[in-house]
């Protein structure tokens, strides 16, 4: 089925969707809610490290990581043994109401890896949101303070107080007000499309300049402000990287306000650009990190790490049953030890540069690619009707996802018109290579 010459990984049996997909797809529409929209019907079969198998036995590889989830890869060894070996001891008792180990020790893992120096505390839940809503609650709570702030283009989630610090996409809010009261969402600097019509680095950081003088001089008093929300590089915005002094700009005017800094690393932490954290790029120790998906391999898991002089909520004032579950638990730290002896932090960097490297040479060969940007193995390519007018180039990337799913390449979409490439991070340099011929022909194939 590829048109991409030699073919190593890739193995297209019959054009996706099959027979045994579409059936699959049928009796989802039949069965589960409508709100849930997907990119393409893929129908998974099995998975291994950077390999997908669909239930018709096409083989595909994998450039989205299960939407940033699995770090290390599907179905990894070590943490298969892990969760089955957890498994034969017991499969869930409260850690709201009893103790057991292993959340200990991932929570010394976790301070250890986690921003800043200072003594910390770790809350377990199980998803990106229940993180946000933790956070927003003990942000509260400890300054009792009643507002926040948010950015614009932001995803935090979707459960209630997490969608009102969102602001990507109208749809995700859209008949669900009155959201939470006192979120004040200010613009991300967003460089190549700068809300200002500025220009970077002649623009002297006005986006910084903007809160002080328009927000917090003007309507929004900064000792009411409990806590500033933000994403070291926006995920459903756009995989939006923010200029190099932003986030020491931000941390310089929040601090003497004592407004906490909230660090969303749901979709950029846990070795994805890097390092262990993104907000490592930028220099700075949030007084709280935000952690999920990658995590665990796939298993439901997350973590709220904060200062321990700010974790000052009493008993009983925040819980979660399934929080910190002993699988999750057994699988993440199996997790963080394959990213940190395969040295697959390493990987991210040195295959994140040859990968910014191949992207824009592809952007000065193609019209259509009018920004590409990122860290690591976290990278966004804007896709444009032509890079003078940087309109979006939203049917271009529908086409380009749904001719490199057809040819072997799971490739997602955010903002408005951008490809996000985030694979696993034991994805091998041959194999990233194979995924990004089709991800070319693609682009080539939409610019004509």
């Amino acid at each position: 089925m590829s048109s991409i010459g030699f073919v190593k990984y890739i193995n297209m049996k019959t054009e996706p969707p099959g027979p045994k997909a579409r059936k699959v797809v049928e009796e989802t529409t039949r069965l589960l809610s409508p709100s849930i929209a997907r990119f393409y019907p893929l129908v998974i079969e099995k998975a291994h490290g950077a390999l997908v198998e669909d239930v018709d036995g096409n083989r595909y590889i994998d450039l989205n990581a299960g939407l940033g989830v699995l770090s290390v890869g599907s179905t990894p060894s070590p943490v298969v043994d892990a969760i089955k070996k957890q498994a034969e001891k017991f499969l869930h008792f409260s850690y709201t109401d009893f103790y057991y180990e292993n959340i200990i020790k991932l929570a010394e893992k976790l301070v250890e890896i986690t921003p800043g120096s200072w003594e910390k505390s770790v809350y377990y839940g199980n998803s990106g949101a229940e993180a946000v809503e933790a956070a927003i609650k003990l942000a509260r709570y400890h300054t009792r303070r009643p507002r926040m702030l948010a950015f614009s283009g932001a995803f935090h989630g979707r459960t209630m107080g997490a969608l009102s610090l969102t602001s990507s996409k109208t749809r995700q809010m859209k008949g669900f007000s009155p959201l939470l009261s006192g979120v004040t969402h200010v613009p991300y600097p967003y460089c190549y499309r700068c809300p200002y019509g500025k220009t970077f680095p002649d623009c002297g950081y006005f986006c910084t300049d903007f809160i002080q003088h328009e927000v917090l001089d003007k309507y929004v008093p900064a000792e009411e402000v409990a806590g500033v929300f933000f994403e070291p590089i926006q995920g459903e915005g756009g995989y939006v990287v923010p200029p190099p002094d932003f986030f020491k700009r931000l941390e310089k005017m929040m601090k003497p306000n004592g407004i906490l800094m909230v660090d969303d690393e749901v979709q950029s932490g846990i070795g994805r650009t890097g390092k262990w954290f993104a907000i490592e790029h930028w220099g700075i120790e949030p007084d709280m990190v935000l952690i999920a998906k990658g995590i665990a391999a796939g298993m439901p898991l997350s973590a709220l790490v904060a200062k321990k002089s700010v974790m000052t909520w009493e008993p009983g004032s925040h819980a979660s049953t399934f929080g910190g579950n002993p699988l999750s638990a057994a699988s993440a730290l199996e997790t963080l030890k394959m990213i940190e002896q395969g040295k697959l932090m390493e990987n991210a960097e040195r295959l994140g540069s040859q990968l910014m490297k191949r992207l824009n040479e592809m952007k000065e060969k193609y019209e259509i690619i009018g920004d590409v940007r990122g860290k690591g193995l976290m990278v966004g390519v804007e896709i444009v009707k032509d890079k003078r007018s940087k309109e979006f180039g939203i049917k271009e990337v529908e086409r380009i996802l749904d001719y490199s799913w057809k040819h072997g390449a799971l490739l997602l979409s955010c903002g408005k018109s951008s490809l996000r490439i985030f694979p696993p991070l034991v994805i091998e340099q041959d194999m990233l290579d194979e995924g990004l011929d089709v991800v070319e022909e693609a682009i080539k194939r939409a610019a004509s």
